[in-house]
């Protein structure tokens, strides 16, 4: 089972300039998560080259421990419309 703080150490560390990060265990059984991540660095990438970025943070924990993984990604202006 994994830690919340792992996926949140390895976002931060990898991806950069998080502004804004929630991780939430979906089923409890900490295998089955949900992700938001806001960050500058995604600002003019894909929603797939964003997601490539999360995956990449998490490297081998994307083969095991981390069974599923919901995404939601954003810049920070888009983060800005998407709350309204």
């Amino acid at each position: 089972m994994l830690e919340p703080k792992v996926l949140e150490q390895r976002i931060r560390e990898s991806v950069g300039e998080v502004s804004h990060l929630v991780i939430t265990d979906l089923t409890g059984t900490r295998d089955h998560w949900e992700a938001l991540v806001v960050s500058a660095a995604f600002a003019g990438k894909t929603p797939v080259e964003q997601h490539q970025m999360v995956y990449a943070a998490l490297g081998e924990l994307m083969a095991g421990p981390v069974h599923a993984l919901a995404l939601k990604t954003y810049s920070p202006e888009s983060w800005a419309k998407a709350k309204g």
